[in-house]
Order: C-alpha cells, then sequence, then structure tokens
C-alpha cells in the first residue's frame, strides 16, 4: 500500500474518534470509537508497523467489543 492511502486511512480514523466524542448513545459511540480504532491499527501496520499506534488502539478496539457484548447481554 502506497504512503497516500495510508494517509487517508490515518485521517479517516482520526475522523471516527472525533465523531465518537459527538454522539450521544454509548452503543453508538462504542462502535464508531471502535472503527477509528481499527483504522488506527490499519494504518500503524501500513505505515511501518507503528507499534505506539498499533497497539493502544488494538487495546481499545477489543475493550469496545467486550462492552459491545456486555452490554447485549444485559438488554
Amino acid at each position: 500500500m502506497n504512503t497516500e492511502t495510508a494517509t487517508y486511512i490515518g485521517y479517516s480514523a482520526s475522523l471516527f474518534i472525533v465523531l465518537s466524542f459527538i454522539l450521544k448513545d454509548i452503543r453508538k459511540i462504542r462502535i464508531v470509537n471502535m472503527v477509528g480504532c481499527i483504522c488506527f491499527v490499519i494504518y500503524g501496520i501500513f505505515s511501518g508497523m507503528l507499534w505506539p499506534v498499533i497497539i493502544p488502539n488494538g487495546l481499545i478496539c477489543l475493550i469496545q467489543i467486550y462492552h459491545l457484548i456486555a452490554d447485549k447481554r444485559k438488554a
């Protein structure tokens, strides 16, 4: 993947993270934030294995999945 595409993925990730702060419904917040984190993981991989970007965003993504599943079981 070329650097221009990776840059667009990084900008998309930032957009999703910012959008997650605008929302009020916790489920939507988690989903949008998770999409942003996935984009950041992809960006980190395609930008030369940027571990400080990949690791925290991968962990946040797993935390969001956990809470989405746990909240669905409560309902």
